[in-house]
């Protein structure tokens, strides 16, 4: 093959194999995707003529998306959000990334939780930041050992998953909320709240997210598109104090680039303008809450001896197995029979959670759901 024709084919990093079913994947469902609604949004986006998406953008991002966003975001929040106060990203991981460029340096303490998403590490990593685990349980963050972990490190932020916790499920209590709040304020951190299954909740109550206190400034809220809509957009936002706007716009990254995406943006502005954003995301919770509906009945007839909190929202849940149990070396016995998760091990800081395992209930139907416990219980 010519060697300049092959550099232009695609290629796919990793694929599943179609009989393998990966219950650890934390990608929505492509069955999901409003494939038509992207398509209609586009077409009319080329057919007004305007084609100044197409430039670099503003480094805040479009005003008009920030405004239709505003509005979708006030609406389902429930609570007043102005559009100086958004600042448009790539993606959640992007905007970690940012902000450790803006307020950190190489050396400087940081705080995560226990377990945490797996990857927000790398990205702390790659800025040198040494990291501090801080245990959760089933009401998250627990206050008592931030506390005694304030008193041997000044951290610059805490970074959380307040709500639908990946991977475990919880969500932090009004209670909580209110004393890391506080403490932050008092200690003089930053709190980088990833709110990304904010939206996502199957319960009957939902807390109002951490970004309904930005007025503070060392409050910052990250959400993202990547799962209310479809992850390929690579399109996020930051909620936060002016301040703290001010100072990513002037970051050179965006002085440089212009905005993050403002092709996408224009697209996703369309979607939320014409009330399709609303729609799609309600039948995204009516079919989540089915499938964790499924999992956890699937769960309670063939693994009855294991432990795990119901989740309220997201994607997951976070299955404790006997201490005996290794999952890491469980997993590789499972890939034998065509089914997969992610160990606990893959979420600790600290090298521990060995027994935990995450399981996903949002990238297959009910079907596929229940074939793939099938085969971990024949693996078990």
């Amino acid at each position: 093959m010519d060697y300049k024709i092959s550099m232009l084919l695609p290629t796919v990093q990793n694929p599943i194999p179609a009989h393998m079913i990966d219950l650890g994947l934390g990608d929505p469902d492509p069955s999901l995707f409003p494939v038509d609604t992207l398509a209609r949004s586009a077409q009319e986006l080329f057919k007004q003529g305007d084609t100044s998406f197409l430039q670099y953008g503003t480094e805040q991002g479009d005003g008009y998306f920030r405004r239709a966003l505003a509005q979708f975001l006030s609406q389902n929040y429930d609570l007043p959000l102005e559009p100086e106060n958004i600042f448009i990203t790539t993606g959640i991981s992007s905007a970690l990334a940012l902000l450790c460029t803006c307020f950190t340096q190489a050396g400087d303490t940081i705080f995560v939780e226990e377990p945490t998403y797996f990857l927000a590490p790398k990205i702390f990593a790659d800025h040198h930041l040494t990291i501090v685990s801080i245990p959760t349980d089933e009401s998250g963050l627990m206050i008592e050992a931030l506390q005694e972990k304030l008193v041997k490190y000044k951290p610059k932020f805490l970074y959380t998953i307040p709500i639908h916790h990946n991977p475990s499920g919880a969500t932090l209590s009004e209670a909580r909320r209110a004393q890391l709040i506080e403490i932050a304020r008092e200690h003089n951190f930053l709190i980088l709240a990833d709110e990304v299954y904010q939206l996502l909740s199957y319960g009957d109550h939902t807390p109002r997210p951490l970004a309904a206190h930005i007025d503070m400034e060392n409050i910052i809220s990250l959400g993202s598109f990547s799962k209310i809509l479809a992850p390929g957009l690579r399109l996020g936002w930051i909620q936060a104090h002016a301040q703290i706007i001010q100072r990513l716009v002037t970051s050179g990254l965006l002085d440089s680039g212009g905005g993050m995406n403002p092709f996408t943006s224009a697209i996703v502005c369309g979607v939320i303008e014409s009330g399709d954003q609303d729609r799609h995301l309600q039948k995204l919770i009516g079919t989540y809450r089915s499938r964790l509906i499924k999992m956890d009945s699937l769960l309670k007839e063939h693994f009855p001896d294991v432990n795990y909190a119901v989740p309220q929202g997201g994607y997951f849940f976070w299955v404790r197995l006997p201490e005996s149990i290794n999952t890491a070396e469980f997993r590789e016995q499972a890939k034998l029979l065509n089914v997969n998760f992610r160990p606990g091990t893959l979420f600790s800081c600290e090298g521990g959670l060995h027994h935990f395992m995450r399981l996903s209930f949002a990238h297959y139907d009910e079907e596929r759901l229940e074939q793939g416990i099938l085969r971990l219980r024949e693996c078990f």
